[in-house]
């Protein structure tokens, strides 16, 4: 049987403090489509469906005359003035092919597929190569996966967390999300995203104590608690390997809830 993997636990002066095994999760094979498929899948469930009046652009007594007349055959209103409506690309006239409500526009994945794709998403911020292959800056990263001790759910301002995400060697990841941020190409920027920019690291802690109002100030960087994580957050875009802090509550608790690991 093959030895457990451990991992060093840092404190928020970039200090290791001890170390952890790790949980069966960090085991899990990379599997890239899967995490695919599951992050396409969480995505098509916040679409909302749309579709268009059957009877739209059809309420008109407009018919076509015919051959013989020296006039396009396309279909219109009758008294008035040869205007012309009822068919695609005429003014008020139907659309060529509108969009159905009945169109199933969700994806779904088995149940079974989308764990295997949370725990392969959860295994990938443990290697360097896939997290550098993403595009994070992990150069002064101390290791992967970057545990941290339980304070660091205890921060309630931005400038302390700011401090031990530079003590912990995520500052150069930061600085990329900061340099990243501009002005949206095309009309997205008068519908309401008119910025963009890159994705930072990802914060897994155990619970909420005051964490989440720090980092509310930070580009980039997200919050989670461990039971409520998804493949869209550990994979944004469906590219896995995204730079992730864990704290050791939260290994311990990632343990509890998916300690079995997966087969692959």
């Amino acid at each position: 049987m093959p030895a457990k993997k451990t991992a060093k636990i840092f404190n928020l002066e970039g200090k290791p403090t001890g170390k952890t095994t790790l949980p069966t999760v960090f085991d899990t094979p990379l599997r890239p489509d899967i995490i695919k498929r599951a992050v396409l899948a969480i995505q098509s469930s916040r679409l909302q469906p749309q579709g268009r009046d059957p009877m739209a652009g059809k309420k008109t007594s407009a018919e076509s005359r015919g051959t013989g007349m020296g006039i396009a055959r396309i279909p219109r209103v009758k008294g008035g003035g040869g205007r012309a409506a009822l068919a695609p690309s005429t003014v008020g006239g139907r659309q060529p092919h509108p969009p159905r409500s009945a169109k199933k526009i969700i994806k779904r994945i088995p149940r079974k597929e989308a764990r295997f794709a949370l725990l392969s998403a959860v295994a990938a911020t443990a290697s360097g190569d896939v997290v550098a292959s993403r595009g994070h800056r992990i150069e002064d990263v101390l290791g992967f996966p970057l545990i941290v001790t339980d304070s660091i759910e205890e921060l309630a301002k931005t400038s302390e967390l700011e401090a031990a995400l530079t003590n912990l060697g995520v500052l150069s990841d930061l600085c990329r999300v900061k340099g990243s941020r501009k002005i949206r190409a095309g009309k997205g920027k008068r519908r309401g995203r008119k910025m963009k920019q890159a994705v930072g690291p990802l914060i897994v802690v155990a619970e909420n104590r005051g964490i989440f109002n720090a980092a509310s100030n930070l580009l980039g960087v997200d919050v989670s608690i461990v039971k409520n994580l998804n493949a869209e957050m550990l994979a944004p875009g469906t590219h896995p390997g995204r730079l992730t802090l864990w704290t050791n509550g939260a290994i311990e608790q990632l343990d509890k809830l998916y300690g079995g690991g997966e087969e692959a």
